[in-house]
C-alpha cells in the first residue's frame, strides 16, 4: 500500500540547488536508506517530507490515516522534564495520556493523595487503550539504549544519552511511517546491534539516513542516493545498490566517452576558426561551450595518493605501565604499548570506559597518574577530535585549509595542492571559495578532518570520524589511511570501518583492563565469542567433574541411598511443583484483571518473580533427586 507520494521536488538555498525535480513513493514495508555526500540535502530532504520545511516546488501526497514520526539530528528537548516525560512528548492521544499518567504517578507516590482519583481515572482511560505494553515497551527500550534511571532530568544527562532518549521516543510512537536522521550516532556496537534487530522486526515504513554501511546493509531493503540534485532509487540493500551503481556508471562512462569523441570533433572545428557567421554554425558553437561544461564538471582528474606523511624514526610512541582514573572511575590499568609503523588500531569498548582519554594521553592532552609514555622526536601527531574546533565563518573554505599547509608531499616525490586535496574530498572548485558558514555539518566536519590530514602528520588519531560523515568520505578516508606511512588508531564504532583499515584491536574489558587482539572488528568478534564459548565449557567440565569426583568418593565410602529427608522430598517433589505451577498461573491471571491498580500489580508482579524463582529452585531439586534415585536402582542392579 502507498503510504506517500513525493511529485517533482525541488529545493534551493541561493545559488545551491540541493534538489530538482525528484520524485519518490514510499510503500508500506519499505526499509530505505538515504545516501549522499554531505551537503547534498539529505537532511532537508526527510525535514520536508516530516513537514518541518517546504519545498519550493513539487507536492507531497499523503494518505489520511498516514501517521509520521521524526527524529532530526539535532532534537529538541525540556531541561526540566524527566527521562519518561520526555520519551512521551507527542501529541498523539495515547502520547498525551501516557505523558499524563507518568506525571500523575509521580506526584502520588512522592506523597501527594489528593489525585489518587486523576490517578484511577487515568489508569481506566489506559486500560480502554491497551496501552500498559506501550509503556513497558518505552522502558524496555531505554535500558537497552542504556538508560536505567527514568525519573533522571533531561537536563542531567549528556548529549549522546540525550540522543537516545530522543530515539525512544520515536521508536515507540505509533505511527506509519518512521522517520530517522543518522540514529546510530553516539551508539557503541551492542546498541547497534539491537537497533539493527529492533527495526528489523518493526511493522511499518522507515525511512533513514546513516553512515553505517553494516547497518544500511543488514536493516534497508530500499536505497535512494541525492547526488548533483538528482534522486537515483535502488531496489535492495547497501551490497545491491553498490553492484547497480557500478553498472549505472559504467553506462554513464561510455556515454561520456560518446561525449569525448563529439568533443574532440567539436574542438578541431573551432580550431579552424569557424565563424558565428550562420545560426547553423552559432549554434554549433553553442553546441561545443555546451559539451565544453560538461567535459569540465564530469572530467575531473582522479588523483592517485601513495603514501603521505613527513618522515618517522625507528622510536614513535612507546606505553609504559600507564594508568589513569577519575575519581572513582578507573579509565586505563597498568596498560603498555610499542607503537610499530604499520599499526592500524582500532580501540572498542563500550561509551564512557575512557577510549578517548587514552587517545588525549598520547596527544598530551592528559596527564597519566602512573607510568610514563614517550613520544618520538621525530613524531608529528594529527588527532581528529569528536568536537571540531571553532572554525571561522567568514573564512573561505580553501584558506581554512591553507593555513596549515599550501601543498602536501607525496612518496614519490610529487606534491598534491590543497586544491587538489579539497577536491579529492569533494570540494569543487566553486565550493573551494566559499565562506565555511555556508557549510553543512557533515561538510565542515568533512573540511575539519582534511585540515588535519593538510598538516602532513606521520602519526593519525581519529576519535569518532564516522560521526556525521557520509559513505562517500568514508571511502576516501579509507583509501587515504591505505597509502599513509605511519600508524593510525582509530575509536569507532563502525564496523565496517573497523572491519576495512584495523589490523589490531585495543578492547576496553572494564575496570581499566584494556585487551589487545590481532586482526580487525570480525576477527575481534569471533575471539570474543570462542572465549566466552570456552568459559562456559571449562565451568560445565568442572561441574561434572565435581559430581563425577562426587559420586566416585560416595562409591567408595558407602552404598547410595536417600536419606530421611531427601526420600521424603522425592514422595513430595512432584506434588509441590505443580502446586507451584498452580499459584503462578493464578498470579497471571490476577495480573490481567489488575492493570489499573498501580501498586496491586507491583505487588503481583513480584510475588510471581519469587515463585518463579522457587519453582526453578524445586526444578533443579527434582532433576538431583531424579538423578540420585536412577543411580541408587543401578547400584541395586549391579550387586
Amino acid at each position: 500500500m502507498n503510504l506517500i507520494t513525493i511529485e517533482n521536488l525541488s529545493k534551493s538555498y541561493s545559488e545551491k540547488i540541493l534538489f530538482d525535480n525528484i520524485s519518490l513513493g514510499i510503500n508500506e514495508g519499505d526499509k530505505i536508506g538515504i545516501i549522499g555526500i554531505n551537503g547534498t540535502g539529505k537532511s532537508t530532504f526527510l525535514k520536508i517530507i516530516a513537514g518541518v520545511e517546504h519545498s519550493d516546488t513539487g507536492n507531497i501526497v499523503k494518505g489520511n490515516s498516514v501517521r509520521i514520526e521524526y527524529l532530526s539530528q539535532n532534537p529538541e528537548f525540556d531541561f526540566n522534564a524527566t527521562v519518561l516525560e520526555q520519551v512521551f512528548k507527542g501529541n498523539s492521544k495515547e502520547m498525551k495520556l501516557l505523558k499524563e499518567y507518568e506525571e500523575v504517578l509521580h506526584k502520588v507516590s512522592t506523597g501527594d493523595n489528593t489525585l489518587q482519583n486523576i490517578l484511577i481515572k487515568i489508569q481506566s482511560d489506559i486500560d480502554t487503550l491497551n496501552l500498559w505494553a506501550l509503556e513497558s515497551e518505552a522502558k524496555t527500550i531505554l535500558t537497552k539504549l542504556g538508560i536505567n534511571d527514568f525519573t533522571a532530568k533531561i537536563g542531567e544527562l549528556s548529549g549522546g544519552q540525550r540522543k537516545r532518549v530522543a530515539l525512544a521516543s520515536a521508536l515507540i510512537t505509533p505511527c506509519e511511517l518512521l522517520i530517522l536522521d543518522e540514529p546510530t550516532n553516539h551508539m557503541d556496537s551492542e546498541t547497534i546491534d539491537w537497533l539493527e534487530e529492533y527495526l528489523n522486526s518493526r511493522k511499518g515504513a522507515l525511512l533513514m539516513i546513516t553512515h553505517d554501511r553494516y547497518f544500511l546493509d543488514r536493516v534497508t531493503n530500499r536505497i535512494i542516493e541525492i547526488s548533483n540534485g538528482k534522486l537515483y532509487a535502488y531496489e535492495g540493500n547497501y551490497s545491491i545498490f553498490l553492484e547497480k551503481k557500478i553498472e549505472r556508471e559504467t553506462l554513464e562512462v561510455a556515454e561520456q566517452r560518446k561525449k569525448e569523441n563529439l568533443y574532440r570533433k567539436e574542438l578541431a572545428w573551432i580550431r579552424r576558426g569557424a565563424k558565428a557567421r550562420t545560426t547553423k554554425q552559432k549554434a554549433r558553437i553553442d553546441r561545443f561551450e555546451d559539451l565544453k561544461d560538461d567535459m569540465v564538471s564530469e572530467n575531473q582528474e582522479q588523483l592517485e595518493l601513495s603514501v603521505v606523511g613527513s618522515r618517522l624514526g625507528n622510536k614513535i610512541v612507546e606505553i609504559n605501565e600507564i594508568s589513569k582514573a577519575f575519581g572513582d572511575k578507573v579509565c586505563i590499568r597498568d596498560f603498555s604499548y610499542i607503537l610499530l609503523k604499520n599499526d592500524r588500531i582500532g580501540i572498542v569498548g563500550p561509551n564512557g570506559e575512557g577510549k578517548s582519554t587514552l587517545m588525549k594521553i598520547i596527544n598530551g592532552e592528559e596527564v597519566v597518574d602512573s607510568g610514563s609514555i614517550e613520544i618520538g622526536e621525530t613524531v608529528k601527531i594529527g588527532f581528529f577530535s569528536q568536537e571540531t574546533y571553532h572554525m571561522d565563518d567568514s573564512l573561505r573554505v580553501i584558506d581554512y585549509v591553507k593555513e596549515v599547509g599550501e601543498y602536501l608531499p607525496l612518496s614519490n616525490g610529487d606534491k598534491i595542492t590543497a586544491s587538489q586535496m579539497l577536491e579529492r574530498f569533494l570540494f569543487t572548485p566553486t565550493a573551494q571559495y566559499t565562506p565555511i558558514g555556508k557549510l553543512s555539518g557533515g561538510e565542515k566536519r568533512r573540511l575539519y578532518l582534511l585540515r588535519i590530514l593538510m598538516s602532513a602528520p606521520n602519526i593519525l588519531l581519529l576519535d569518532e570520524p564516522t560521526n556525521d560523515l557520509d559513505t562517500t568520505t568514508l571511502t576516501i578516508l579509507e583509501d587515504f589511511i591505505d597509502g599513509f606511512n605511519g600508524p593510525v588508531i582509530t575509536v569507532s564504532h563502525d564496523r565496517y570501518f573497523l572491519d576495512r583499515i584495523c589490523n589490531n584491536i585495543f578492547s576496553y574489558e572494564g575496570n581499566g583492563l584494556i585487551k589487545r587482539l590481532n586482526g580487525n572488528y570480525t576477527d575481534y568478534l569471533k575471539e570474543k565469542k570462542s572465549t566466552e564459548c570456552e568459559k562456559n565449557s571449562a565451568k560445565i567440565e568442572k561441574s561434572v567433574d565435581k559430581k563425577a569426583n562426587d559420586v566416585n568418593k560416595n562409591k567408595k565410602e558407602k552404598p547410595l541411598k536417600f536419606s530421611f529427608n531427601e526420600q521424603r522430598e522425592f514422595d513430595e517433589i512432584d506434588s509441590v511443583i505443580e502446586s507451584i505451577e498452580e499459584k503462578i498461573e493464578n498470579i497471571e491471571n490476577q495480573i490481567k484483571t489488575t492493570t489499573s491498580d498501580f501498586v496491586k500489580l507491583q505487588e503481583l508482579l513480584e510475588e510471581k518473580e519469587k515463585k518463579e524463582a522457587l519453582l526453578e529452585e524445586k526444578m533443579g531439586r527434582w532433576e538431583y533427586l531424579n538423578e540420585l534415585a536412577e543411580k541408587i536402582e543401578e547400584q541395586k542392579r549391579n550387586k
